[in-house]
């Protein structure tokens, strides 16, 4: 466990989380229901201690309620091509808007997906279609990560995650 000093996602995850991978957006309601949406993008803080993902405000609308109820949400990350896969969870996620860099961000995130599926047999189109969504319906999810877990199948899965030098 990293010290209060250290943040919880080291730069290989941090990197991990931002390049092609799948996203997918969970939050729960008071009664604990949960719901689910992908995400188009993520965006790690400098310091690695905020995540922000980015989500169609039509598409998430459930997801968007949950989180500004309560906060909570868990975000997983699945890179296609190994199933390599990180979740991370917070308690104080908030709804905003893009910030300057925030396109640019979404755009190398659809080129980085659509080569880590291509090879899988889907079709450009495809990608573009799942990941492409009018700026004034995209909105960010900022959290701090409280909790990070390994969900890799295998024997680690639900492991802690572990921090790498």
């Amino acid at each position: 466990m990293p010290s209060s000093s250290e943040p919880l996602i080291d730069a290989d995850h941090a990197d991990f989380m931002q390049r092609g991978v799948g996203i997918g957006v969970a939050a729960c309601d008071s009664h604990n229901i949960p719901t689910l949406a992908r995400a188009i993008g993520c965006r790690v803080s400098p310091d690695r201690r905020s995540i922000t993902v980015f989500i169609s405000a039509t598409q998430a609308a459930p997801v968007l309620k949950c989180v500004r109820d309560n906060g909570a949400i868990a975000v997983v990350f699945s890179e296609p091509s190994t199933h390599r896969t990180v979740q991370v969870k917070g308690k104080d996620a908030v709804v905003g808007g893009l910030a300057e860099g925030d396109q640019e961000i979404l755009a190398d995130y659809r080129t980085a997906f659509m080569r880590q599926v291509s090879p899988l047999g889907h079709a450009e189109v495809l990608v573009r279609t799942l990941l492409t969504r009018p700026s004034a319906d995209i909105v960010s999810l900022s959290f701090t990560p409280c909790a990070a877990f390994s969900q890799t199948p295998g024997p680690r899965a639900g492991e802690p995650l572990q921090r790498h030098p």
